[in-house]
């Protein structure tokens, strides 16, 4: 399985999609250092980053993983091969993890290193726990970003994406159902962990926002749906042909 992941990792190499993994996170921090309010840029580049650039950003990957094998070869190069397609569906998924990854720790050092320069206004450790929270509540994104690209193409999914994080994240995060919603999930667990509400506001003191009990099933849902989608998608590939 590893050496799938690594021949689709390097089907990237010179993209515009290993160039997304940097430039969406210094875009993130450049616009908020651009508002000029040094007191904002930690918690303005966190809400900026999980409401919008990530969402989008996820998008991108998710159609550059896709976009070698199936824009024009419509996986010929693959499905010809002695290997379940299923097996290229995950390696393709393992990638766009890895890339989610590499991105979040761009924006967590980033953001960590922007505090030094303007106002530090979230603990190192909270910092953390956000960019590591954040990382594992977008994952079940990943197949389903590329389930939804493949049938549907890059455009539609980023608008479904974007709409489901900007409608859920502001109206639906801070109910008693965010857990039901999976686009409210890093929105609901940035409350407690970097103190910031969806509007990019602080969580006011004794708020019930504040509790941290929701950490836990949030991270579950989170997995859980990562593995079922996974499965699923994989499971819809399996039976790919080349047309």
């Amino acid at each position: 399985m590893l050496h799938v992941e690594a021949a689709e990792y390097l089907k990237l190499k010179r993209t515009f999609t290993k160039k997304l993994i940097w430039l969406a996170p210094l875009v993130t921090m450049l616009l908020c250092a651009g508002l000029g309010v040094s007191s904002l840029f930690q918690s303005g580049s966190y809400n900026w980053w999980y409401s919008m650039m990530l969402p989008g950003a996820l998008t991108l990957i998710c159609a550059g993983v896709l976009q070698k094998d199936g824009k024009k070869l419509n996986y010929r190069a693959i499905l010809g091969l002695p290997v379940r397609p299923s097996r290229f569906w995950i390696g393709k998924i393992g990638v766009a993890v890895r890339l989610l990854l590499t991105s979040s720790i761009v924006f967590f050092a980033g953001v960590t290193l922007g505090g030094f320069v303007f106002t530090s206004t979230i603990p190192f450790a909270n910092s953390a726990a956000g960019s590591l929270l954040l990382f594992i509540t977008f994952l079940w994104q990943i197949p389903l970003c590329l389930f939804l690209t493949e049938r549907l193409g890059m455009f539609a999914t980023l608008i479904i994406n974007l709409a489901g994080y900007v409608a859920c994240g502001i109206f639906s995060a801070q109910s008693s159902l965010w857990w039901a919603l999976p686009y409210a999930i890093p929105s609901r667990l940035m409350c407690p962990v970097i103190g910031v509400l969806p509007n990019g506001l602080p969580v006011p003191a004794g708020d019930p926002l504040l509790d941290k009990s929701v950490i836990l099933p949030g991270i579950i849902i989170s997995v859980f749906l990562f593995v079922v989608l996974s499965l699923l998608t994989a499971w819809s590939f399996r039976n790919r042909e080349v047309k």
